[in-house]
C-alpha cells in the first residue's frame, strides 16, 4: 500500500516549479519574464519610458517614474511604492498621464494603432474643429492634438484633457442629476445630427472634466487622492461648481454620409453586453438606436435602479431600452421629452436629495444633515436648483 504513494515535494521545489512555469509562461507571451520588483515597471510603462524625451519635445512630461535616470523615491526608505508619485501605475497601458509644459496643463495621452482603430482620430479631430468645438451641445472629449510616433507609421497619440468617472463624487441632489443627463442627451443628440454613432456609448465612456469641482485637483489613477497623495483631495459640489460632460472613446465610433438615412453595421460587442439586437444574432443594424439603448441603460442602472427619487424618468428611460430598437425614440425626441419632464419638477425636489435605496439609516441620517447645510447655503447663495454650466476648456 504505501508503495503506491506518491512523494509530496518539499514546498520549497514545488513553488520552484510553479515559478519556473509562469516565467515560461510569460516568456511565451510578453517575450520577457516580468519584473517583480515592487512598484517595478511592467512592459506597457517601458514604451513610454522609452518615449519620454521625444514626449517631452512635442511639449510633454511625463511623470520622474518614466525618465531616464528615475530612481524610485521609496528606494532606501521603509514606504510602500504605492504611496509615492512615481510607484502609482497608471489603469490602462495604452493611457499615460502627462502636464503640458507650456502652461501646466494635466492631460492623458492615449496611444493607439491607426489599423486597429482607423476613425478614432479623425472623428475626434472632426468635434474638435470649429465651429462644431464652440457648440454647447458639443460633448465629445476634445483632441488637443494628435502626435504621429517616430518609427511606426501606424501608432499615433491623443492628447486629451484629464477627466473623471462622471459619478464621482456621487450626485447631491435631483438638480444635479437633471443637468448631468440633459448634457448627456444634447450630447448625443449633437453627434447623432453630425451624423455619428458612437456605438459603445456605456458608462465607462461617460466622463466628466471636474476642474471646477477640484480646485486642487486630483490624482488621475487614485482619484479620490490628491495629487501627491498626501490626503483626500477635497471637492466642491455639482450645485456650486457644474462640471461639463464628455463621452470619450471613438475607437469603434462611424461618421455616415448625411443621405444614408438608415446604415447598417453588423454588431459590434462594447462594455455593455445587454443589447437586445445582438442577443444570438449577427444581422447588421442600424446603430443609431443602439445608442439610445446604450445611453438610456446607463439611466437605468446607474440612477433608476440604484437611487431614489428618480422615478420621473422611468417612463422616458423604459422606451429608450425597450427590445424592438425601430421603436426607440431618437435622440431628438428623446431631448425634448425630457426637457418637458423636467418643467414638471418643482424647486423643492429638484433641490432634495438623491439617495441610494441601499443606504443604511446611519448613513441617511448623516448624509441628510450634511445635504441640508448644502441646501440652505446654495439657497441664500443664489445658485439655482439645476446648475447651469459655465464655459469650460
Amino acid at each position: 500500500m504505501s508503495s503506491r504513494i506518491k512523494k509530496r515535494k518539499p514546498e520549497s521545489q514545488a513553488n520552484s516549479d510553479q515559478e519556473t512555469a509562469l516565467a515560461r509562461q510569460e516568456l511565451e507571451t510578453f517575450g520577457t519574464v516580468l519584473d517583480k520588483t515592487p512598484g517595478a515597471l511592467n512592459e506597457g510603462e517601458k514604451w513610454w519610458c522609452e518615449r519620454y524625451q521625444w514626449l517631452k519635445d512635442c511639449g510633454y512630461i511625463l511623470r520622474s517614474r518614466y525618465a531616464p535616470d528615475w530612481v524610485p523615491s521609496w528606494h532606501g526608505t521603509d514606504k510602500n511604492s504605492q504611496v509615492c508619485v512615481d510607484g502609482v501605475i497608471p489603469r490602462y497601458n495604452h493611457l499615460m498621464d502627462a502636464i503640458r509644459i507650456s502652461d501646466g496643463t494635466d492631460v492623458i495621452l492615449k496611444s493607439i494603432k491607426k489599423s486597429r482603430h482607423p476613425f478614432e482620430a479623425e472623428i475626434g479631430k472632426f468635434f474638435t474643429s470649429e465651429p462644431l468645438m464652440s457648440d454647447p451641445a458639443n460633448h465629445c472629449v476634445p483632441i488637443f492634438e494628435v502626435l504621429s510616433v517616430p518609427e511606426n507609421d501606424d501608432r499615433i497619440i491623443l492628447v486629451m484633457p484629464m477627466l473623471r468617472a462622471y459619478s464621482d463624487p456621487r450626485f447631491d441632489t435631483v438638480g444635479e442629476v437633471v443637468d448631468c443627463i440633459h448634457q448627456l442627451f444634447e450630447g448625443l443628440r449633437f453627434m447623432h445630427s453630425h451624423h455619428v454613432a458612437h456605438r459603445d456609448c456605456m458608462k465607462l465612456n461617460i466622463l466628466m472634466d471636474a476642474t471646477s469641482l477640484y480646485p486642487e485637483s486630483f490624482n488621475p489613477w487614485r482619484s479620490r487622492w490628491t495629487r501627491d497623495l498626501k490626503g483626500y483631495a477635497k471637492h466642491l459640489t455639482r450645485t456650486r461648481r457644474p462640471p461639463k460632460y464628455y463621452f470619450i472613446d471613438f475607437g469603434i465610433s462611424r461618421r455616415y454620409s448625411p443621405s444614408d438615412s438608415n446604415p447598417r453595421e453588423p454588431p459590434i460587442r462594447g462594455g455593455d453586453r445587454s443589447v437586445p439586437e445582438f442577443q444570438g444574432s449577427d444581422e447588421p443594424q442600424n446603430p443609431f438606436p443602439t445608442d439610445v439603448y446604450y445611453l438610456g441603460n446607463v439611466l437605468r442602472e446607474d440612477f433608476i435602479q440604484s437611487k431614489m427619487g428618480l422615478s420621473f424618468l422611468d417612463g422616458l428611460v423604459a422606451d429608450m431600452v425597450q427590445g424592438d430598437p425601430s421603436k426607440r425614440p431618437a435622440m431628438n425626441e428623446v431631448v425634448v421629452r425630457f426637457e418637458g419632464i423636467c418643467k414638471g419638477l418643482s424647486s423643492w425636489k429638484l433641490r432634495s436629495r438623491v439617495a441610494d435605496k441601499n443606504e443604511g439609516i446611519r448613513s441617511r441620517l448623516i448624509r441628510d444633515a450634511g445635504h441640508w447645510t448644502r441646501r440652505l447655503i446654495s439657497i441664500a447663495r443664489g445658485h439655482p436648483p439645476v446648475p447651469k454650466l459655465k464655459p469650460s476648456l
